[in-house]
C-alpha cells in the first residue's frame, strides 16, 4: 500500500486561488491604506464623492451663515424694542410734563382768590379750584407724577433750578432751598421736571458777632 493510500481526507490540503483581480490585490496587501484604496476605485466614484464632500462643506457654510443672520436679526429685534419702549416713554413724560402748566395755572388761581379775600376766608371759587387740582394731581399720580419735597432742603442741580437767592442770617440755610417759586415732580425716581426754587445765601452782614 504506497503512501497516498493511507493519507486521510482530513490531510489532504486544498489551495484555491482566486484569479479575480479585487482578490488578489486584497490578498496581496491587507495593509493598504486609505489611499491605495481609494486609487482602486473607478474615477467616476471618486468624482462623485468629491462633489458630495463640496456639497456637505458649502452646507455646513450655508448653516453657520443662516444661524449668524438669525442671531443678528434677533438682537435686531430686541434692540428695536428697546428703542421703541424708550420712545414711548419718552413721549408719555413729555405729555404728562406739559399737563403740569395745568397745575401751575390752578395755582395762580388759588393765589388770586387768596388776594381777593386777603386770606381770611375760602371763597366757594377758591374751593372749587381747589378740588380741581386736588383730582387733577390724583389722576397724575395714577402714573406715577408726585410733587417731591424742596423746602429746606440742600441745593440739587439735578432737582432744582435756582430763579433768585435770598439774603440769610443763618449760616446753616446757606445753600439750602429757602423758597418754592414752582413745584417740582418726579416719575418714579426720574425727575420730570425740577422745582423752582429761592436759594439761600449767607450775609455777613446779618450774622450776629
Amino acid at each position: 500500500m504506497s503512501t497516498e493510500d493511507t493519507m486521510s481526507p482530513e490531510d489532504t490540503s486544498v489551495r484555491v486561488v482566486d484569479r479575480r483581480w479585487w482578490a488578489r490585490a486584497a490578498a496581496g496587501d491587507q495593509s493598504a491604506d486609505e489611499s491605495s484604496r481609494q486609487s482602486d476605485k473607478p474615477a467616476y466614484v471618486q468624482e462623485l464623492e468629491q462633489r458630495l464632500d463640496a456639497k456637505d462643506a458649502e452646507l455646513r457654510e450655508t448653516i453657520a451663515r443662516y444661524r449668524e443672520a438669525s442671531s443678528e436679526f434677533e438682537a435686531m429685534r430686541a434692540r428695536l424694542r428697546r428703542d421703541v419702549a424708550r420712545d414711548a416713554e419718552r413721549s408719555r413724560q413729555h405729555l404728562l410734563a406739559d399737563l403740569l402748566e395745568v397745575v401751575d395755572n390752578l395755582d395762580r388761581a388759588l393765589d388770586a382768590a387768596r388776594r381777593d379775600t386777603d386770606g381770611t376766608a375760602a371763597t366757594p371759587l377758591a374751593q372749587g379750584v381747589e378740588l380741581v387740582k386736588t383730582q387733577f394731581l390724583s389722576k397724575l399720580g395714577a402714573h406715577g407724577v408726585l410733587p417731591f419735597a424742596s423746602l429746606g432742603r440742600p441745593f440739587d442741580p439735578t432737582r432744582h433750578e435756582a430763579a433768585a437767592t435770598v439774603p440769610v442770617s443763618d449760616a446753616a440755610q446757606e445753600g439750602t432751598v429757602v423758597g418754592i417759586i414752582r413745584e417740582g415732580y418726579a416719575i418714579g425716581a426720574e425727575v420730570l421736571r425740577p422745582a423752582l426754587v429761592a436759594v439761600g445765601r449767607l450775609d455777613p452782614e446779618g450774622v450776629a458777632s
